[in-house]
């Protein structure tokens, strides 16, 4: 699947397929980095204590206004490291990622589960690498 100047790969040769993401995404343009992002409104209280879901929409629109700070959308996005700190919270962090990004194609993606963040109330932590056409 491609736009414009992103091509998605969902299966490489060889390779077995992804299952709620994509294996290969390329493209040409400028790069963004968008560095983790937790639950934390604008006056840095954490939003959703002890709730993954509440804690996913809010790293997203953090996401979200970090891409649109960069000139750029979910729809540059070419991958997605997500670091939670129980495996669990996968499904809940899934569903914020499917209801800012719509019928997008999904980019690459990586998910670990660590032993903490960096407090122990953030839950989730989520960065984002796009390609914003030149």
């Amino acid at each position: 699947m491609s736009s414009s100047h992103l091509t998605h790969i969902t299966e490489p040769p060889g390779v077995a397929p992804g299952t709620g993401y994509t294996q290969v995404v390329t493209g040409t343009g400028r790069l963004v980095q968008v560095s983790g992002q937790v639950a934390f409104d604008e006056q840095r209280n954490l939003v959703g204590e002890g709730d993954p879901k509440a804690q996913a929409r809010q790293v997203f629109e953090n996401l979200r206004r970090c891409l649109a700070a960069a000139g750029a959308g979910f729809e540059h996005v070419v991958k997605f490291t997500f670091f939670m700190t129980d495996i669990d919270y996968l499904p809940a962090i899934r569903e914020a990622r499917d209801e800012y990004l719509g019928s997008l194609p999904l980019p690459a993606a990586s998910a670990m589960q660590v032993a903490a963040l960096f407090k122990p109330e953030v839950l989730i932590e989520i960065e984002a690498l796009a390609i914003v056409p030149a």
